[in-house]
């Protein structure tokens, strides 16, 4: 019996495919982006490695990766399949730690809980680069005008014959946490820290590392619940922390950390109960690499990070390249560079001497140690930055659009060449992805398409709250959004 399929194109985002769970994303699709994927690994000479499939805590998940191993499996490439919900840097560590071919993960990281996705990894455990996706995409189109061409056996037969081996990876991530960073001192530490898991595959993994001495830790959100209710998405932003913003005042705690859905970002609450932005929380991460751990190197992040960064790195001498949104863009660059870090304005955050990628929990310990190893709260680690780079005030606007307006849309965006916005001089405009616009006093401003959701994304940093959003209105006036 031939599978119902979607009628749209499987097109992937910023990372990976994600789509609606009974509508776009199907087993059918799952199975044609597995066949796909398949082929790519025998395309590119992997496909002897194996391949390494994991999944979240979102509907369905487990039985989706059960498919994408049948298919692998069918088309004999060893396949070593997680036995639980797994954040994706655990997964896409587990790559690199059993040396696979590349990696298949399940999720749909911080989209609302009605999707899932599909995620490519690297035989170095990043996102598909530009050229993967394209041929990947060519090759999934091809499947699906087929459906014959998907190979296909059943899970309980690809394990009996050990073409399927499932494992955990959590012990080995949890290895490579404690090799990464001083895990013993930071249990020592007397301090209370509460952490949002938001109901995803991070769940239970700070408490475990962190447990058995001195720092006490309270998790929220901790069992698997894939509706993510009181949260929009389960996405560490301001908006969805109101919770972790209030259990830090009532435990009177010493900071908050927040995961995603799959663990590859992190949100941070000052001990006050203040959401530190994204751009603060990657700057104030750098400033610890660089002053305190001694390190060096490039510093890569995408055109949506703050202009802090290029302060911090005339003050340390390394390079401050900027990409395109997305970590298929972000991880090849450190790879290129051996970048001592790579970030973007979402919250994820990607360290040398671990894997090109983001990953949420080692960015949350990495805060942690700015924390420990100064002895100051988060708010005074803020101002001591500032103190290097001068005020900075981010806001990001997500506008919903109509679908049919996209084209029209682009367009405005694509013609528009204004010489202010917001009452600040233009100085340069650059249309690398969407437009961004660099202002006068340092200020800057971006708008750009979603590459998994219908949403305009619009940026700004300037010097004051009242300047920002005098850009994001008028940015939004641009577009006509």
């Amino acid at each position: 019996m031939t599978e119902a399929r979607t009628v749209s194109p499987i097109k992937f985002g910023t990372d990976g495919w994600r789509a609606i769970i009974a509508d776009g994303f199907t087993f059918a699709n799952v199975r044609a982006c597995a066949q796909g994927l398949a082929e790519e690994l025998k395309a590119s000479g992997n496909a002897p490695k194996g391949v390494v499939v994991a999944y979240d805590t979102r509907f369905a998940s487990e039985r989706f990766a059960d498919a994408v191993a049948e298919v692998m499996a069918a088309n004999g490439i060893a396949t070593h399949l997680v036995d639980r919900p797994t954040p994706t840097p655990a997964g896409s560590f587990a790559v690199t730690r059993l040396q696979a071919g590349g990696g298949a993960l399940i999720t749909a990281s911080h989209n609302p809980g009605s999707y899932n996705g599909f995620k490519v990894k690297t035989p170095q455990g990043n996102s598909a680069p530009p050229e993967m996706v394209a041929s990947l995409e060519k090759r999934i189109a091809g499947v699906v005008a087929n459906p014959n061409a998907v190979k296909r056996t059943r899970i309980a037969d690809a394990i009996a014959s050990g073409k399927v081996t499932k494992f955990d990876a959590g012990p080995g991530f949890i290895a490579q946490m404690e090799r990464l960073v001083d895990i013993k001192r930071f249990r020592q530490a007397r301090l209370k820290v509460v952490v949002d898991a938001m109901y995803g595959a991070g769940a239970g993994y700070l408490p475990r590392l962190l447990k058995g001495g001195n720092l006490e830790v309270i998790e929220i959100h901790g069992e698997r619940n894939p509706g993510f209710p009181g949260f929009a998405q389960p996405e560490p932003v301001e908006s969805n922390l109101g919770q972790l913003m209030a259990a830090v005042r009532t435990h009177r705690a010493d900071l908050g950390l927040a995961l995603d859905g799959d663990a590859d970002r992190l949100g941070v609450v000052d001990e006050s109960g203040r959401y530190l932005s994204t751009l603060e929380v990657f700057s104030l991460i750098a400033h610890h690499l660089l002053a305190r751990r001694k390190e060096n190197g490039a510093l890569v992040c995408t055109i949506t990070m703050s202009s802090m960064v290029e302060r911090l790195g005339e003050k340390y001498g390394v390079e401050v390249p900027r990409t395109p949104v997305g970590f298929k863009f972000v991880g090849p660059k450190m790879l290129e560079l051996n970048a001592l870090m790579g970030g973007e304005e979402s919250g994820g955050y990607a360290f040398r001497g671990h894997i090109p990628e983001r990953d949420g929990i080692l960015s949350g310990l990495l805060f942690l140690e700015a924390v420990i190893t100064t002895g100051k709260r988060p708010s005074e680690l803020l101002k001591e930055l500032h103190a290097l780079t001068g005020p900075h005030y981010f806001e990001r606007a997500d506008v919903e659009f109509d679908e049919s307006k996209r084209a029209e849309i682009l367009k405005r965006v694509a013609d528009a060449s204004p010489r202010e916005v917001g009452g600040l001089k233009i100085e340069r405009i650059e249309r690398t992805d969407g437009i961004r616009l660099l202002l006068g006093g340092g200020a800057w401003s971006v708008m750009r398409f979603s590459g998994t959701e219908p949403l305009i994304r619009v940026y700004a940093e300037a010097r004051d709250k009242p300047e920002v959003d005098r850009l994001i209105k008028a940015m939004r006036s641009l577009a006509g959004v």
